[in-house]
């Protein structure tokens, strides 16, 4: 028997032993962002637990409440966002927190405050949830101007001023997507040791891809440039091939497959929603922070997404974000139209 190699197929590295040996790279650091993201990780766990049994729990369907943005709140949602707001605060790292669910920014009680500021959608693509879609958790983390107690102005900043930022895919597998800052590491839920496995290390999106996704039934609202580079992919000159259409509308799960798979997603500005309709702070930029880590770009239509400083915590953002080359094609079409 070849007990090294069975040493070595048991070897497996969690998301804990993964951000520890990270952190150890830093003189400086004190353990309390691997804290913080443990306390992240509990509560996707609950998450994913409460989403495998939603049916049977009779948590699908309304609360019969709406959030801040006028939605219809799922029960999902709102038990999602309680487990994380309690995560967050039960960590004593946490002072800011910013909720999609939330109207106004929440401040950690004066006795559990620590040093980092998250903002958090808890349940990405909940009008998802009845019909068995991937839906997902997506969060971004920043470090305190000061070191003191903390105010909104301290994750009103641009995402390129955030320490770390991911998501956790609800589907067929538990998947969370992380980065702090030194690339794009994916982790798959084991359900029997409960713990997240490395196995996607250094993810890189392909600089060219073969996917375009946006919601088509937009088009009639939208700018030239984006009605011309649908067009382009739906119809390429000189023997190119066409590109695949592919839109789940459900973020995570379409910025998922466009990490792994290359090309672009698009959710542009148009008629209908002028300041587009995805989040600045809690969806475009850990979105664009990943994408950007990975090797890939993110832009607004006017700018580079992380540049962007938020005036609101409920901010809105169009994007563009994938494959470098694909999203230097609609760079180049907004600068061709004079909209830049």
């Amino acid at each position: 028997m070849d007990h090294a190699a069975d040493a070595q197929r048991t070897d497996l590295m969690t998301l804990t032993r993964f951000v520890l040996n990270e952190q150890s790279k830093h003189p400086e650091a004190r353990g309390d962002l691997t804290i913080l993201l443990s306390h992240i990780v509990l509560g996707c766990k609950f998450v994913c637990a409460a989403v495998n049994k939603a049916g049977l729990a009779k948590l699908i369907g309304l609360a019969g409440d709406t959030n801040i943005q006028g939605e219809e709140q799922k029960k999902l949602d709102v038990l999602s966002n309680e487990v994380f707001i309690k995560a967050l605060c039960s960590s004593g790292r946490a002072n800011v927190l910013v909720s999609e669910e939330n109207e106004t920014e929440i401040y950690v009680e004066t006795s559990r405050r620590g040093r980092y500021c998250v903002v958090f959608d808890p349940l990405d693509g909940s009008s998802n949830i009845d019909c068995g879609v991937s839906i997902g958790t997506i969060f971004g983390i920043y470090m305190l101007k000061d070191g003191k107690a903390g105010v909104v102005s301290d994750v009103l900043r641009p995402g390129k001023e955030m320490v770390a930022a991911g998501y956790c895919l609800y589907g067929s597998s538990c998947m969370l997507v992380l980065s702090i800052g030194n690339g794009v590491h994916g982790f798959t839920l084991d359900p029997a040791l409960g713990e997240f496995i490395l196995t996607h290390p250094v993810m890189r999106v392909p600089r060219k891809g073969k996917i375009y996704s946006v919601n088509e039934g937009n088009a009639k609202h939208w700018d030239e440039p984006t009605k011309k580079y649908v067009e382009i992919a739906k119809f390429p000159t000189g023997g190119s091939v066409p590109k695949s259409l592919r839109y789940i509308g459900s973020m995570v799960a379409d910025v998922h497959r466009t990490l792994l798979y290359g090309g672009i997603f698009m959710y542009p500005a148009d008629k209908k929603s002028p300041n587009g309709k995805l989040r600045l702070l809690y969806e475009v930029f850990p979105m664009a922070y990943l994408v950007e880590q990975a090797g890939g770009q993110a832009f607004t239509g006017k700018e580079r997404a992380l540049d962007v400083v938020p005036k609101k915590i409920h901010e809105r953002s169009p994007i563009f974000l994938g494959s470098f080359e694909d999203v230097e094609e609609i760079k180049s079409l907004y600068h061709a139209s004079g909209l830049l």
